[in-house]
């Protein structure tokens, strides 16, 4: 077959996608001879294309839907830690806060759930450490005579130290003590007089009592320098005496520390810590704030459009939820409240919908009205604002079954399915495709290289007949 006749045929048997008037030019030399084959089969290809740039428009929509939905479900998530923080029986409403009239004398501190109220401390005598010390040799070097050295702890179990066998010098014995693990804590005193080894009880209190004997008094023996005593003191007219002068277990919750005798009574005033309270309630503020910006923006049109979550019924949802949250009144089961509201807090809500705090009418609440406050929280039975709100936002962020969580599966669900059309139109359609316009824009760029050959034959074979018609 000629290069004509099989130009013919592949022209009239060949996919429409083959650009005719290319071929056509270039074989009548109205362009270029020749056809780009890579560059036609790939404008084909683009244009063949164009169902899957859909497909991946929508998928690059879903996935910043899926984004901005992530962030608000943590923003969301992150407010309602702040209200089962604010509800919590043992947060920060529980938090005590310990005063004291004279804090050179006693301090003290409080675990939450303290009750609140004056203790009052007079301190007659801080418990001590039994200590023992030794005859006075010249130096820490100075060599000992030899003999044995029993350290009899308060448990009963004696010690004993062999002098003159390796353990030659105070040095040596201090070393050999605490080494021993005997609950005393041995160390060389050196001063005008000479060197001496103390020994004292790591405990204190009469119970730690221990004592030191050696086998040559005479010429390196130990005397009972201080024993060991318990604080004595009194807790709102209670007596007590204490093995430590860190004294816990006597009011509930409530731990001392003796720091000296008093002259006069001190008073250790438990109070709820506020500082801890104030910083919650802020954060809860932040918090909200920082969702409900979030939630608006979405429905903001900065001229390029509202936010890709816009349409989406969760969102919608979570701002009603929000914006009737704030509306919030306590009402007590009975009597009344200073604190039905967050206005009456000092929080209040802003044009935009965020919220303010004014520190100065918070701290005055808390002072002055501490229960109502948390009463306005927390309710009678936790019940309150911060429950309230807590249900809302759970309804969004709860795991597998929360509105965000199901919203992501649809979108998660949508997004596989477009990359699988995808990959399907690829694999199904442009890949066949492709190699069937190669294969016959090859077949047609062959075809055309054959062609100026062809028509010179039949140039030179038409003027040959006419040469013998004229002979």
């Amino acid at each position: 077959m000629s290069s004509t006749s099989a130009l013919s045929s592949l022209l009239s048997s060949s996919s429409s996608s083959i650009n005719l008037s290319a071929i056509l030019e270039a074989a009548m030399g109205a362009s270029t001879p020749g056809i780009d084959v890579n560059s036609a089969v790939s404008a084909a290809v683009t244009a063949a294309e164009a169902p899957e740039t859909d497909w991946e428009n929508q998928e690059s929509t879903l996935q910043s839907q899926s984004s901005a939905l992530t962030q608000l479900q943590t923003d969301a998530t992150n407010l309602d830690s702040d209200m089962q923080t604010l509800e919590s029986l043992t947060g920060p409403f529980s938090a005590a806060n310990v005063t004291s009239s004279n804090s050179s004398v006693v301090t003290g501190t409080a675990v939450s759930g303290t009750i609140s109220g004056n203790n009052i401390v007079d301190v007659t005598s801080l418990a001590t450490n039994d200590s023992w010390s030794s005859t006075a040799l010249a130096s820490s070097s100075t060599a000992l005579s030899s003999g044995t050295i029993t350290v009899t702890g308060a448990n009963g179990t004696p010690t004993t130290v062999t002098l003159g066998s390796g353990v030659n010098t105070l040095t040596d014995l201090a070393n050999t003590i605490n080494g021993d693990d005997l609950g005393v804590t041995a160390n060389v005193i050196t001063d005008a007089n000479g060197s001496s080894l103390s020994i004292v009880s790591n405990t204190s209190g009469s119970a730690s009592d221990f004592t030191v004997s050696s086998s040559n008094p005479s010429s390196f023996g130990f005397t009972e320098v201080n024993p060991g005593s318990n604080a004595s003191l009194t807790i709102n007219g209670i007596p007590i005496s204490s093995a430590s002068n860190t004294v816990t277990g006597v009011v509930p919750g409530l731990t001392l520390n003796l720091l000296s005798t008093t002259s006069s009574p001190v008073t250790l005033s438990v109070s709820p810590d506020t500082s801890q309270i104030t910083t919650a309630i802020n954060q809860f503020v932040s918090d909200y704030n920082t969702l409900i910006t979030a939630v608006n923006a979405q429905y903001s049109d900065t001229g390029s459009g509202e936010g890709v979550l816009a349409g989406d019924p969760t969102v919608s949802s979570l701002q009603t939820a929000l914006m009737q949250s704030v509306d919030y009144t306590y009402s007590p089961a009975s009597g009344t409240t200073t604190m039905p509201n967050l206005s009456s807090l000092g929080i209040t809500v802003n044009s935009d919908g965020t919220l303010s705090v004014d520190s100065t009418t918070l701290s005055q609440a808390l002072q002055n009205n501490f229960s109502d406050v948390q009463s306005f929280f927390q309710g009678s039975s936790q019940n309150g604002f911060a429950n309230a709100l807590d249900q809302q936002l759970t309804t969004f962020t709860s795991p597998g079954t929360g509105a965000f969580s199901v919203d992501l599966q649809s979108i998660s669900s949508e997004t596989s399915d477009l990359q699988t059309d995808i990959s399907n139109f690829q694999t199904n359609v442009i890949g066949p495709l492709q190699t069937q316009l190669q294969s016959e824009y090859s077949k047609a760029e062959i075809a055309l290289q054959q062609l100026p050959g062809e028509l010179k034959d039949v140039d030179a074979e038409l003027g040959l007949n006419n040469s013998s018609s004229n002979g």
